[in-house]
């Protein structure tokens, strides 16, 4: 009997399927479930028989997972917290101006102390939402590259790792959308989550990649960013990005390798690719850009009485 099997792993109590793989026909048709992080149950199964289950091992779920979107600028924003950790650690990625309530009160529901508010880059289409954040929530620390010239409390540069209880993201410098753009992936290693997850703003999308031609942004320099940085990691390592507007959420390595129509090419095709779009200028840059060269809102002080 052939039969499909997913490779799933738990975030919080959401499964998702990711690799699936087929037995022999001729043979018992044998599977494998792992669960992030050390939880793997096995059982084989033949024609007209039950299957039986064993335990190897099992943990609790460390990574606490959201992705969570914003609608007019086509924008997901991302939730991670280490929930086996006492205080219950947590960060944003990419938060926007108009979802922050939304997002404060899902992080008050789940129990969770948010230590970080990130972003991957400083925006043009939307403005983050880390100032506001910082002023309802004391103790949070903005986070952005030191290349990209903005302000905030915490600057990033390539092989910093981002502590969130026992667990941490890695940043990797992906310039090329503009100058300041960063990567953040989770950590290497058994006590971390797997597969990998990598966050990579406008740098990477499903199926396409960010524009080029503003904010300091080169065609040579994300190519070669996008193809040292990211599809060095493992072909498996789910990819995160800051915009979708197709209605896809999550891809992988392995697929954007294969299927990614502007960065399969070689770099001159690519360049051509890039050169050649003809985009509309960004409705939203001339107030976006501003706002978040000092992280949204954070440096406005209150007015005197």
């Amino acid at each position: 009997m052939l039969l499909n099997v997913g490779t799933f792993i738990r975030s919080a109590t959401r499964f998702s399927p990711f690799i699936i793989t087929h037995s022999s026909p001729s043979s018992p048709s044998s599977f494998c479930f792992s669960f992030s992080p050390k939880q793997t149950v096995s059982f084989t199964l033949q024609s007209s028989q039950m299957a039986s289950f064993t335990t190897l091992s099992q943990s609790p779920p460390k990574l606490l997972f959201r992705q969570l979107f914003e609608k007019e600028s086509s924008t997901y924003t991302y939730l991670l917290a280490d929930c086996s950790h006492p205080d219950k650690p947590a960060l944003l990625i990419d938060p926007v101006d108009r979802t922050v309530d939304r997002d404060l009160n899902l992080v008050k529901e789940l129990g969770l102390k948010l230590i970080y508010a990130m972003n991957t880059h400083v925006h043009a289409d939307h403005v983050t939402g880390t100032g506001l954040i910082k002023g309802k929530v004391p103790g949070v620390k903005s986070v952005i590259s030191k290349a990209s010239g903005s302000k905030a409390d915490v600057f990033v540069e390539a092989g910093d790792k981002i502590s969130f209880g026992d667990l941490f993201l890695e940043v990797r410098a992906t310039p090329g959308h503009t100058m300041g753009c960063v990567t953040y992936v989770t950590g290497d290693g058994p006590d971390q989550p797997q597969p990998r997850m990598a966050f990579t703003g406008d740098a990477l999308l499903i199926r396409g990649c960010g524009r080029t031609d503003f904010q300091g942004g080169s065609s040579q320099q994300l190519y070669k960013s996008v193809h040292s940085q990211i599809f060095t990691l493992p072909k498996e390592t789910l990819l995160y990005p800051a915009h979708d507007y197709k209605g896809f959420s999550v891809t992988t390595v392995g697929e954007e390798m294969l299927y990614n129509p502007r960065l399969t090419k070689d770099e001159e095709t690519f360049k051509n690719i890039m050169e050649n779009l003809n985009l509309a200028y960004p409705k939203m840059i001339d107030v976006a850009v501003p706002a978040n060269m000092v992280c949204g809102l954070q440096d406005l002080e209150p007015k005197a009485d």
